[in-house]
């Protein structure tokens, strides 16, 4: 450290940052293990719902001795009643990054939510100056003309940044116009100059793992069959009578939903399972397209989990 007490990345002779991606299912909380058997590494989430405390079944958290044989961080630390946003996500997670390095261990993130990951690799873009009356303008459009027209709106300025958005997301939506009428520039230009600046500080390696869709499907099914025998209902159960409201951001979740769709008589359980099952597929389906865009990412092809022990092996030979 300087005189200031801030960290001095000058000095630094290891640099690397793994970052493991993938859809849910298909085995990054293993392979990270597995890889921290070979490297002195600690293990950064990069899962919006792993945060929240006692959403543990449901969200397929690392077991107790798995927290404890390996130091985890950003996991199982938020209420669920509480606030939380990427961009304090990214402030958390890159002061972690610059303590891990500081013990001479390799900051392992692990994770498959696109935004949080893309945080930590790119950085979230919040310096432009922000415009109150463009704001009120466009907040007025979408109350009166809704999220699609918006949407329209920014794919004619910006449609490089709308094909990685969604309409109902209208806050990133709206965001990206200001910034375009504020400054005269797409919002992933700045995302561009901020990306070089977190490039610079570390050495970022990229891996992904990439399933036939039919064998992720199947895992996907297995494993929530195996979240329903290990307890999610009464794990619902247990988090709505501590009496936190079943509409908080935290439990509109895939498994969490629709099992308080069970539990309020709306669907029976099987139909429930169903929809788990269904929805998560879906969910893997837009991870995989989030991150096949990102082509900083290297795939591994797997068919079996037993395969995940040779790419631990391989990504622990590619730091030398």
């Amino acid at each position: 450290m300087d005189g200031s007490g801030k960290l001095e990345f000058g000095r630094l002779k290891n640099k690397n940052v793994i970052v493991l991606v993938g859809p849910t299912s298909s085995g990054k909380t293993y392979l990270s293990l597995k890889l921290a058997e070979k490297i002195p590494s600690e293990i950064i989430s990069a899962d919006s719902r792993q945060m929240y405390k006692f959403l543990n079944i449901g969200t397929a958290k690392p077991s107790v001795d798995q927290l404890q044989n390996v130091p985890h961080h950003l996991i199982d630390y938020l209420d669920p009643s509480e606030n939380y946003d990427v961009s304090l996500y990214e402030k958390e997670a890159e002061k972690i990054i610059d303590e891990i390095l500081y013990k001479n261990k390799i900051p392992t993130v692990v994770g498959g939510s696109g935004l949080y990951v893309k945080a930590i690799i790119d950085g979230i873009f919040n310096s432009a100056d922000k415009d109150i009356e463009i704001r009120e303008e466009l907040n007025q459009i979408r109350n009166e003309r809704g999220n699609e027209f918006l949407y329209e709106e920014l794919k004619k300025v910006d449609p490089e940044s709308a094909s990685r958005m969604l309409p109902q997301n209208w806050k990133r939506v709206m965001r990206a116009l200001e910034v375009f009428h504020t400054t005269g520039e797409p919002i992933w230009k700045h995302h561009l100059k901020q990306s070089s600046l977190k490039e610079k500080k570390y050495n970022l390696k990229q891996f992904g793992l990439n399933w036939d869709r039919k064998i992720l499907y199947a895992n996907i099914d297995h494993r929530v069959d195996l979240m329903i025998e290990n307890g999610l209902i009464e794990e619902v159960k247990t988090i709505l009578n501590m009496g936190y409201d079943k509409n908080l951001n935290s439990l509109n979740t895939v498994g969490y939903k629709e099992i308080i769709q069970y539990l309020d008589g709306a669907i029976r359980l099987d139909k429930a399972i169903e929809l788990i099952k269904r929805n998560t597929r879906h969910y893997a389906k837009r991870q995989i397209t989030w991150f096949r865009k990102d082509k900083r990412i290297h795939w591994f092809d797997i068919n079996d989990m037993n395969e995940l022990d040779r790419i631990a092996q391989t990504i622990s030979e590619s730091l030398n």
